[in-house]
C-alpha cells in the first residue's frame, strides 16, 4: 500500500481549518484529490456509508473529528461515535479498499504533566473526555488498518478557520491590554506546514505506525499571544495568568510538546520551529 506517482486522494473533513490546506497540498503535489465536507457529504459513523465512498482511492485522510472539548465533557458518547466509531469505520474501509489511511489525532491523548517532550510510544493517560475518544480512536485505526499512519498534533491555527491567533489580534484590537495563560506550554503548528507532513510522510512510503505532526520548539500560550500581537502590528499589553483562572469544564495539559524522533528515523524533516514558522504564517493567517 505505497503510494503512486499520482495517487487518487479522498480528503473526509475536507471544508475544515486542516481539510482545506490537506486538499490544498496534495492537490499541488499533482494527485487527483476528492475532498468530502461535513456529515451530509460523509456521516463517518455510517460503515456502510463509509465503505462505498472509499472505493477507488488510494490515500485517505482523516481530518474529520469531534473537536469541541469543553462541549465532549458532556456529549462524550457523540464524541466517541465521530472520534472513535468514524476512525474504526474509515480504517477498515480503507484497509478493505486498498488504500493507505492518515489518521490526524491530537496531544490531548496524554496526560500533560511530563517536562520532556512526549515519545511516540508514550504511554497514553487522557484525562478529558475528547482525550479519552481520540485515544480509543487511535487504537481502532492501529488494530483494523496496520499501515495507517496515525498523526499527532496540537495547537493549529490556519486560514481557513477560527484560531487562536485570530481572536487574540481581534481582542488585542479592542483593548489596551489581555490577560492568557502562561502556565501551558506547546507548539504552535500552521496548518499548511501539516498538510504538507502528510503529503510528505505518504510519498515517502513510511512504516505504519504513531507521527507527530507539530512544530518544534515550545512556547507558551502567553508567550505565542504576545508574538501575535506584535505580527498585528499592536501595542496591546500581554499580561499572564494562571490555568486557575481560567477554569473550563474540560482539563487542558500543562505539557504538550511532542517529540518528533519517529520522522527523523523515517528519514522526514519535522516541521521547523514554531516562532519562524509563525512569522511565515502571519500575513495570510491575520488576513484570513
Amino acid at each position: 500500500m505505497t503510494e503512486t506517482k499520482t495517487a487518487r486522494w479522498l480528503v473526509v473533513g475536507a471544508g475544515g481549518m486542516l481539510g482545506q490546506d490537506v486538499v490544498a497540498a496534495a492537490t499541488a503535489a499533482g494527485h487527483d484529490v476528492t475532498g468530502l465536507s461535513g456529515r451530509a457529504a460523509l456521516d463517518v459513523t455510517d460503515a456502510a456509508a463509509v465503505r462505498a465512498a472509499l472505493v477507488g482511492y488510494d490515500v485517505v485522510v482523516n481530518c474529520t473529528a469531534w473537536t469541541a472539548v469543553d462541549d465532549a465533557e458532556s456529549h462524550e458518547a457523540e464524541a466517541f461515535a465521530v472520534n472513535a466509531v468514524g476512525a474504526a469505520n474509515l480504517a477498515r474501509a480503507a484497509e478493505e479498499a486498498g488504500a493507505r489511511l492518515v489518521h490526524v489525532s491530537t496531544d490531548y491523548v496524554f496526560d500533560g504533566v511530563a517536562s520532556a517532550p512526549y515519545a511516540e510510544d508514550e504511554a497514553l493517560a487522557p484525562r478529558s473526555a475528547y482525550g479519552r475518544t481520540k485515544a480509543a480512536g487511535e487504537w481502532a485505526v492501529r488494530s483494523a488498518s496496520p499501515e495507517a499512519l496515525v498523526v499527532r498534533t496540537a495547537w493549529l491555527y490556519g486560514a481557513g478557520g477560527g484560531c487562536f491567533p485570530k481572536t487574540i489580534a481581534r481582542v488585542a484590537a479592542e483593548r489596551e491590554s489581555l490577560t492568557v495563560v502562561d502556565d501551558q506550554v506547546g507548539q504552535p503548528t500552521w496548518t499548511v506546514d501539516l498538510a504538507d507532513l502528510l503529503v510528505r510522510l505518504v510519498a515517502a512510503a513510511v512504516p505504519g505506525g504513531i507521527y507527530h505532526g507539530t512544530s518544534s520548539g515550545q512556547v507558551s500560550w502567553c508567550g505565542f499571544a504576545s508574538e501575535v500581537v506584535a505580527s498585528a502590528g499592536l501595542t496591546t499589553k500581554v499580561e499572564p495568568v494562571t490555568s486557575e483562572q481560567f477554569v473550563r469544564p474540560a482539563p487542558r495539559p500543562a505539557y504538550s510538546v511532542l517529540g518528533h524522533d519517529a520522522l527523523v528515523a523515517a528519514g522526514v524533516e519535522p516541521i521547523g520551529d514554531w516562532s519562524a514558522r509563525w512569522q511565515a504564517a502571519a500575513g495570510t493567517v491575520l488576513a484570513g
